[in-house]
């Protein structure tokens, strides 16, 4: 039974027919089960019996359904809303913390440092072999964005910074997201004390797909919250970026750019609906921590 416990973390999970790499995931998370109060997984648009497996396996976890399908980013955003606690961790269904002791730690982390709006991890993934016996990750660092396969978030400043932008669907949450933390005087911490294992799984997963998605959100993005003095050198910045890293993967790649161009600019409407910009100096020293993480240190009372 969770909840019997002193930390105040939830666990949010979305996923989409990958019920095999769920299963493992859910099954690492019991060790913790007397250290969280609850776990939800939204089964955005499963078709392989998703469902049925965490109904049956987990009866106490909240499963919530989308069907069909809308997305991971619309997952996120209803799972985080209808936490009980005030701190969610966000996991994919591949992605589950590593030390004991990590809900504690990371409890004492938001509890001593309020200036921390969002807080990631190194992860350790079979995307970069490399990090799976990593020792040292060096000291905490503020940085420019952070993962949803592992990242704890306050729920109600997430809801009163408007939340994830459901019209990007999967992808790019995470800088749109951090951009306004940053403006609003909040941190991104990557705590480098704590790990999150990613098993980086093939299932479900197009490279070339989440590149276009990821290109054209960022672009969205751009016109959402970039002040206007910036918005068309930025965007002409982000479409040539893309199509530099495109022609690096090849041929194959380079074709399908304007998947993403035409998507782009069908979704110019609603973006500049939704435009909310934030400040030029935020907006430019955000930028800059992508090139130059700051090392964190922890913001006295005054």
């Amino acid at each position: 039974m969770f909840g019997m416990t002193n930390t105040q973390c939830s666990i949010a999970i979305t996923t989409h027919n990958r019920k095999e790499d769920l299963s493992v995931t859910l099954e690492w998370l019991q060790r913790y089960r007397e250290d969280i109060v609850e776990i939800i997984v939204c089964a955005d648009g499963c078709t392989d019996g998703t469902q049925d497996f965490v109904r049956e396996s987990y009866p106490e976890i909240i499963l919530m359904e989308n069907n069909p399908g809308r997305g991971s980013i619309p997952s996120r955003n209803r799972m985080i809303r209808a936490a009980r606690s005030e701190l969610v961790l966000l996991l994919d269904d591949d992605s589950y913390p590593v030390e004991d002791g990590f809900f504690s730690a990371v409890e004492c982390v938001m509890r001593e440092c309020p200036e921390i709006g969002a807080l990631t991890f190194p992860q350790r993934s079979d995307e970069f072999p490399e990090t799976l016996e990593q020792k040292d990750f060096g000291e905490s660092q503020v940085v420019a964005t952070f993962t949803s396969s592992g990242t704890v978030l306050r729920k109600e400043l997430f809801k009163s910074l408007g939340g994830f932008p459901e019209m990007f669907f999967h992808a790019y949450e995470e800088p749109d997201f951090a951009v306004r933390l940053h403006a609003a005087g909040y941190k991104v911490v990557q705590w480098n004390q704590l790990t999150v294992r990613h098993h980086f799984t093939g299932a479900m997963r197009d490279e070339g797909r989440t590149h276009r998605r990821h290109a054209r959100n960022e672009f969205w993005s751009t016109l959402i919250r970039a002040p206007w003095i910036l918005v068309l050198p930025m965007l002409c910045y982000r479409i040539f970026s893309q199509c530099r890293y495109a022609c690096r993967r090849g041929f194959s790649w380079v074709v399908r750019e304007p998947q993403w161009w035409w998507q782009a600019v069908g979704g110019i409407p609603e973006a500049v609906k939704q435009r909310c910009p934030v400040d030029t100096a935020s907006y430019r020293s955000w930028l800059r921590l992508f090139r130059e993480p700051k090392p964190f240190i922890k913001e006295e009372p005054s």
